[in-house]
């Protein structure tokens, strides 16, 4: 368990094929509804591979548990060895060879945070490579609720270039920023000449963040997207 309703969940491909994906893209989970239709859940890969290592066949990902949901269902009730169909991966949720920024700012919420944890090695390249900064600002409502903490924070720790920032809603820590994490964008001053954004996780905070970073002046096609609907 990650946090009191989120899982992360380790498969491997039965038919022993390695599963060659970009950080940051996502499956499809295909499964049976109670009523027989046909139903499918995304849920971004997990998996952190050095870039250029060998892909293998394994598969990692967070999930979250929806009360009553029918894919939750399906998750609390899997047992070691049983089999699950899925499709992928898809997505262009990912970091772009051709980008030129000197900071990326990466903002997240729930399991929407999922696609950076994948992209730490890829992100420490860029940093090694052409000097580029990151920032992660994570959003929760409390400190037992940030996915993946030690792991960021142990990357900030290593990786002088990245800054980690927890933004918690509902306690207060400290090395924390108290609130949503559309509040804490002033604090590291949004700039359309070097920054690229990628936002990850509710709507809502989606949509504020967007909007936010349009107000500092950046252009869309340097706001990159993906939202997280929590489905049942």
């Amino acid at each position: 368990m990650l946090a009191p309703s989120v899982g992360h969940y380790v498969f491997r491909r039965a038919d022993q094929a390695a599963l060659d994906f970009i950080p940051g893209q996502f499956i499809q989970v295909h499964f049976t509804m109670a009523d027989g239709s046909a139903a499918r859940r995304s849920y971004s890969l997990a998996n952190v591979r050095t870039p250029g290592a060998a892909a293998d066949g394994t598969v990692e990902m967070a999930v979250s548990y929806v009360p009553g949901g029918a894919a939750t269902a399906l998750f609390e009730a899997l047992t070691p060895g049983q089999v699950v169909q899925a499709s992928g991966p898809f997505g262009r949720f990912t970091l772009q060879p051709g980008d030129a920024n000197a900071r990326y700012v990466l903002i997240a919420t729930g399991t929407g945070v999922t696609p950076y944890q994948a992209m730490l090695p890829a992100l420490a390249a860029a940093m090694a490579r052409r000097g580029v900064e990151v920032v992660l600002l994570q959003g929760a409502r409390t400190l037992g609720e940030l996915l993946y903490h030690d792991e960021f924070a142990a990357f900030a720790a290593e990786h002088p270039g990245f800054s980690y920032l927890p933004c918690l809603s509902r306690e207060q820590q400290a090395g924390a920023h108290h609130g949503y994490v559309q509040q804490a964008l002033p604090g590291i001053a949004p700039d359309p000449a070097r920054d690229i954004a990628y936002l990850c996780g509710n709507p809502d905070m989606v949509d504020a963040c967007f909007e936010a970073l349009k107000a500092h002046g950046l252009p869309i096609p340097q706001i990159r997207r993906e939202k997280y609907v929590s489905s049942k």
